[in-house]
């Protein structure tokens, strides 16, 4: 029995480490606050202008970019009058431009009182000092994503005001708040609240969170988030003036976003959308991807719901990761490929294993989230210790057949981030 075990082990340690024929390429930290706070919480963008052209931010200040499609790397930190702390999020428009969003640190003001964006004219540029939507006081303006019309190159801008962050008074409430750009960033509309519904501030379930805006074919500006409510949606069409009147349900998030995952300081398992603007066959998709504990507080699994009607109705809940274990699999992220249609997703994966330790992987999806095959991208396993802060999110984006993945790992208890090279025709 302990031979046939033995061979057992070795079998699935050999069929495990052949999945791995991805190059992956660590990202050198531009200084001390990186080592130690870790580089986590990354955000990654593709130029559709130029594939070989990526840019990437973790926190609290890094800025990375690549020229030669992410084989090799430059570093910067990122500085700002307004301060720069963390959340960053990378996005690029048709013409190349950069944009570097953040939370601030305004010593004039207050902690996190506004969303700074901070762009430059090409990847390898200065960034200017920065522009936000109008404060709200000394509310905390937190948790941003945001989304580019590629057809008029409007930035359509999403996050959660706190009256108070962790303010534990009923009095005190979380909303979701919207502004859009619509000259590369010089300028924001007033800030409009699209949740009819709030949340409390102590940044877990029960705070309305995750906000992150969709375009549609013809303009439409889409938007979920995760709280009281479960998932929910919102939409306008036209360009962020009007909204539903109150957001529409779509389903419950079992246990919350705020999950809780053995190894883990926290694991969030807040909303991402995505659409698809590609010629393909299932243009117009939106596509709504999750994780909840529904299988069991010891099943974390990835989920994909799917809307061919503009968010009118949804499928049912399709898991994406495909194995057969009760193991977690956490902290996803999806992108569209714009030229094919193609969904890629990243996560966190323990099938492999029986204790903490932890691979990368990614799924790809080649029809509209009906069927899905996966990958192991990671060379090898980490083991996260919670004592250490991991962040809240990792990233993936896909241009043209390039898929780069950007993810954080923690090994001895230090925090390194790493990108996946990924072509989408070596997927086999």
């Amino acid at each position: 029995m302990i031979k046939i075990c033995f061979i057992f082990v070795v079998l699935i340690s050999l069929r495990v480490s052949s999945q791995t024929v991805f190059q992956n390429v660590k990202l050198k930290p531009y200084n001390l606050m990186s080592e130690i706070y870790g580089q986590s919480e990354p955000s990654i963008a593709i130029d559709p202008k130029n594939p070989n052209n990526i840019a990437a931010g973790c926190i609290l200040s890094d800025y990375y970019f690549s020229k030669d499609g992410g084989k090799t790397w430059e570093s910067r930190k990122m500085s700002s009058t307004y301060g720069v702390w963390g959340d960053p999020a990378i996005l690029f428009d048709t013409t190349g431009h950069v944009y570097y969003f953040h939370l601030a640190d305004y010593k004039k003001t207050s902690w996190i009182d506004r969303i700074v964006c901070q762009s430059a004219s090409t990847v390898d540029g200065k960034f200017n000092e920065g522009t936000f939507p109008k404060p709200n006081g000394t509310k905390a303006q937190d948790k941003h994503w945001m989304v580019l019309n590629p057809m008029n190159n409007d930035i359509y801008l999403t996050w959660t005001q706190f009256d108070k962050y962790d303010s534990a008074l009923e009095s005190d409430s979380s909303v979701i708040l919207f502004a859009r750009s619509s000259d590369q960033g010089k300028t924001w509309t007033d800030p409009k609240r699209i949740s009819f519904y709030g949340g409390n501030c102590l940044d877990s379930d029960e705070t309305v969170e995750g906000a992150v805006p969709a375009v549609g074919p013809n303009g439409e500006i889409y938007v979920v988030w995760s709280g009281p409510k479960g998932l929910v949606f919102q939409v306008s069409k036209d360009r962020g003036n009007k909204w539903l009147p109150v957001e529409q349900k779509i389903g419950p998030q079992i246990e919350g976003w705020d999950l809780d995952i053995p190894g883990m300081n926290r694991a969030n398992g807040l909303p991402i959308l995505v659409s698809d603007l590609s010629n393909g066959p299932n243009r117009g998709n939106l596509y709504l991807n999750w994780c909840d504990q529904r299988n069991g507080k010891d099943n974390t699994d990835v989920f994909l719901s799917v809307s061919k009607d503009g968010g009118k109705t949804w499928s049912e809940a399709r898991k994406v990761n495909q194995d057969n274990t009760k193991t977690h699999q956490f902290f996803t992220w999806v992108t569209v490929d714009q030229s094919t249609g193609y969904l890629y997703f990243v996560y966190y994966d323990r099938r492999n294993y029986s204790d903490l330790k932890t691979d990368v992987y990614i799924s790809r999806s080649t029809d509209g989230g009906i069927t899905f095959k996966d990958f192991r991208i990671s060379d090898k396993p980490f083991t996260p210790d919670a004592k250490n802060f991991f962040g809240d999110y990792l990233n993936i984006s896909a241009v043209k057949g390039e898929v780069r993945p950007i993810y954080p790992r923690m090994d001895e208890g230090k925090i390194t981030l790493w990108v996946t090279l990924i072509q989408d025709a070596k997927l086999k």
